[in-house]
Order: structure tokens, then sequence, then C-alpha cells
């Protein structure tokens, strides 16, 4: 299935994250079960419901828009391959470990470096998709894959120590 048509938007890298969220919020309302008044109606509306969840986080995520754009392409075959950029993994595990070593101050450092990387790869990925220069593109839609999982672990690592100090100040 296309996500990009189910919601509307162009078949592109580049979207309107406003539009991909009203959309969202229209095709919620549109197929939610409980504006379905027979049984057949309700089962439909919440297969459509799983479909619409899956779509936005495909779309909503760099490197699983990348994907979706190269399955659409027929070139989603080698996205499973192993990276091979050696200075790439040498410089993502170098993050890596400031990550896992950071606090409070070090993580509000991580935060833009590591969305300038993903900025660069999201445009890199871009340029490659257009010029249907599937080999870059792939390598770029791996890298991005890698990048946004370091960034839900730095999110889930901010979250953790902001909770342990609301949590600290229970205690005082």
């Amino acid at each position: 299935m296309n996500f990009f048509e189910l919601f509307q938007l162009p078949v592109a890298f580049t979207i309107d994250n406003n539009k991909l969220e009203q959309q969202l919020r229209q095709l919620q309302s549109q197929h939610h079960p409980d504006n379905q008044s027979d049984n057949e109606s309700k089962k439909h509306a919440e297969k459509m419901s799983a479909v619409i969840n899956q779509a936005y986080q495909t779309l909503k995520y760099p490197d699983s828009r990348a994907s979706h754009l190269l399955e659409l392409d027929g070139q989603a075959d080698n996205l499973s391959q192993s990276i091979r950029d050696l200075d790439f993994l040498d410089k993502a595990m170098d993050f890596r470990i400031e990550l896992d070593e950071a606090d409070n101050v070090g993580l509000t450092a991580l935060k833009p470096r590591l969305q300038t990387w993903l900025d660069e790869l999201s445009a890199q990925f871009n340029q490659a998709y257009q010029q249907q220069n599937w080999t870059q593109a792939i390598d770029f839609a791996q890298k991005l894959k890698f990048l946004v999982k370091i960034d839900k672990d730095l999110a889930k690592k901010v979250d953790e120590l902001a909770n342990s100090q609301n949590d600290d100040d229970l205690y005082v």
C-alpha cells in the first residue's frame, strides 16, 4: 500500500509534517470504529485504523519514510544488508559512547549534533533518491535507520534523567 496516497501527500521524501498530522486526525475520525453502526463496518474500521497508524509511523520518521519510498520503487531488497561505511560506523559508535556516558548537560549538547547529522543524511538520501541512484539511496537509508535508533535512545535517556530528577524532588 502506498502510504503517501493514503495520507494524500506527494510521493516524496520531504513532506509537510503539519499536513501529515492533519490527515492523521481526519483519517482517524473517518475510520474510527465507534463511528460505525454494524459489526462488519466496525471490523473494517479497526483494520483501517491499524493501517492508518502504521502509515503514520512510517511517514513520520525519515528512515522508515526513505525505506517506504525505496519499496515503492522496487529498490528495497538490499536495505537489510549491513552498513559497509566503516568511517560512518566508527563515528556512530563514538557518538553512542558519548550518549551512554552523558549527563543532562552532555545530552543537551548531543541533541543538536545528532539532528544536524540526521538532516545531512536526509538531504543526501533525498538527492540520491531524486537522481534514482539506488545504491547511494539505500546506503543513506540504512544510515538514517541507524541514526534514528540513536535519536530514539537519546530521547529515552533524556526522559529517564528527567524522571529520576523528578523522583529526587519527592524526597526533599
